[in-house]
């Protein structure tokens, strides 16, 4: 079986790094000389200041300066200038490099966790499915994606900015006077209990948002699929207003959600506000009382202490992102976390024949024995016959073929297929096998050619076309301008319902599977194709064991033998005069049918 990941932490996110390493590590190497070079500048600017303005022989940068250069001189102050805009211009292209090399990595990084997240929903079976809504895993795997991509994006960049130019900051502070650098060490804890505060209360309001942004998507999802039967049922004020609740939901929680943060510039600006001030009055008063230090010295302590709260204010911004990502990592998890249930072998040996075998099976769809699906079903059927299955809504029809080809497994029992355990093969290897046309028909953006080769990627045309006719499509199909080569639109917008079931059934057909089942697929057909297309079942596929399950008693009455469904079990198993005979549940099915035919004719 499957083993699992549990980490949800950056080890397990590293590795979506893959072909991209290059420019995630170049961005913080870039980093790193942006503000080493924009560190500089304010040396530059006391050193013009105190030099080149005020004339002062102890100026910082004095050691660094040839004697030639003479304190008060122009040449001094046009020197430093150029310094300071050579270092402002490499420190400015060193921090586009790393944007565009940070761009890059994000991008790349996005990418491999989409095609991972896909890749993974692709192994769900139809259980790990139904734990997910569609538009739910739509939102994990654009927006929740998103959301990690731009916190990624910060990381290697910003997060290595932020703490260098706040460390660095702080070296050249204390190293100019460590008097006044004190309010360092008052300024930076405060800063950082308040970000704690902000991710601590911030994740669970980021969870919530995320939970209004999947309900909203349903909503549009659920409107945009069935436009149809809204308007058919003239609803569309309905359906305005669901979704204006659904909108106004997202919205408050948004609201709670950035409540929380708008704190956030107004702390930065009050602290760095304060140290200001109280730099300016203590530097000040020194620099008037005791002329400990130059006004250049004065001003680049204030840029250094900018330099230090802006730093800690964008680390407070990236962990706002944290907390946003965090609640997007937790949702990304439980797609890439989900154990799947439905695994097959690496045997791709492939289904030797249509036998299917029942062995005291029973399902749950909760795993639950206490509330059962399916009850000890005990079936068995040879290849090439035809098996008719009737019962009534709920009765367990669906779930009891979908059990072959794996979408589901068996609870308790057994399914063989071919004398095997379904269990014994590759997925690929039995769903190969076996093909199936479920209740809703899919068809997919493209051709009616490219639809139908879903089934066979290498069909000849001839073999699309016999699979057609005995589909009973062909006619229709060569009624459109473009034959074969008519675009079907998005779900196959541009076809009838009766028109969908028949081309997903030629689809099916193209397969030349073992087994071929049928869950409800003609039930969009008239009477005579209906019969049409079971003919051509016996002629041309008689070795193909086909299960046809139908509402309509005519659809079946012909085949080898019907399953009558109740509550779960298979009631009974016979021909259409031996059912009519013992079976009061099939009689009952029948005649309510047949009367209403006859009250219709």
């Amino acid at each position: 079986m499957e083993k699992t990941k549990k980490s949800g932490g950056v080890k397990r996110y590293a590795a979506y790094i893959k072909g991209y390493t290059a420019p995630t590590l170049l961005t913080p190497v870039f980093m790193i000389f942006e503000v080493a070079l924009e560190v500089v500048i304010p040396l530059l600017m006391a050193a013009i200041v105190d030099g080149g303005l005020y004339a002062r022989d102890d100026f910082l940068l004095r050691s660094f300066i040839p004697e030639t250069l003479k304190t008060g001189s122009t040449q001094l102050i046009f020197t430093l200038g150029g310094l300071m805009v050579l270092a402002a211009l490499l420190s400015l292209g060193c921090g586009m490099l790393g944007a565009r090399t940070a761009s890059v990595a994000a991008m790349g990084f996005a990418k491999n966790l989409r095609r991972a997240i896909f890749e993974k929903i692709g192994q769900f079976s139809f259980a790990n499915t139904d734990k997910f809504s569609t538009s739910s895993l739509v939102v994990r795997a654009t927006t929740d994606v998103t959301t990690i991509q731009n916190t990624f994006q910060q990381v290697i960049r910003i997060f290595v900015r932020a703490p260098m130019m706040m460390v660095f900051a702080a070296i050249m502070a204390f190293n100019i006077n460590a008097s006044l650098s004190w309010i360092f060490v008052i300024a930076i804890p405060l800063l950082l209990v308040f970000m704690v505060l902000l991710i601590t209360k911030g994740h669970p309001l980021f969870t919530a948002m995320l939970k209004k942004v999947d309900a909203m998507n349903t909503s549009v999802q659920e409107d945009l699929i069935a436009m149809r039967v809204v308007k058919a049922f003239v609803r569309e004020e309905y359906e305005k207003e669901k979704f204006h609740l659904a909108a106004e939901d997202l919205k408050k929680a948004q609201v709670r959600a950035g409540r929380i943060f708008t704190f956030a510039g107004p702390v930065q600006m009050i602290i760095m506000w304060t140290c200001t001030i109280i730099l300016l009055a203590l530097g000040g008063s020194s620099i008037i009382r005791f002329k400990a230090f130059g006004p250049g010295e004065l001003t680049s302590l204030m840029t250094y202490t900018t330099q230090v709260i802006s730093s800690l204010a964008m680390v407070a911004f990236i962990v706002v992102s944290f907390a946003m990502a965090r609640a997007s990592a937790t949702r990304i998890n439980e797609i890439l976390d989900e154990k799947i249930d439905v695994i097959g072998t690496d045997d791709d040996t492939p289904v030797a024949n249509g036998d299917i075998d029942f062995e005291h099976v029973s399902f749950s769809y909760k795993n639950d024995p206490d509330n059962l699906t399916l009850a000890d079903i005990d079936l068995h059927i040879k290849s090439g016959e035809t098996i008719g299955i009737v019962g009534g809504t709920g009765e367990g029809k669906s779930t009891l073929v979908q059990l072959i080809p794996r979408f589901y497994d068996a609870l308790e029992g057994t399914v063989r297929i071919g004398g095997r355990n379904v269990k014994d093969y590759s997925l690929y290897a039995l769903r190969e096998g076996v093909s199936m046309v479920l209740q809703k028909n899919m068809l997919f953006s493209g051709s009616i050619k490219e639809n139908l080769r879903w089934g066979n990627q290498e069909a000849t045309d001839e073999e699309i076309v016999t699979a057609c006719r005995m589909a009973c499509a062909h006619d229709f199909i060569m009624s459109f301008p473009d034959g074969y080569d008519t675009d079907l639109g998005q779900g196959g917008c541009n076809v009838s319902g009766g028109q969908k079931q028949r081309l997903c059934i030629a689809r099916a057909l193209l397969k030349k599977p073992k087994i071929l089942i049928l869950d409800d697929s003609t039930s969009a057909v008239d009477t005579a194709t209906d019969e049409k297309i079971r003919q051509a079942f016996r002629d041309y596929i008689p070795g193909t064991t086909k299960l046809i399950i139908a509402q309509r008693i005519a659809s079946i009455m012909s085949s080898d033998r019907i399953i009558v469904m109740d509550k779960g079990r298979i009631s009974d198993v016979g021909t259409h005069e031996e059912l009519m005979a013992r079976s009061a549940i099939y009689r009952e099915v029948y005649r309510s049918q047949m009367k209403g035919d006859e009250q219709h004719a």
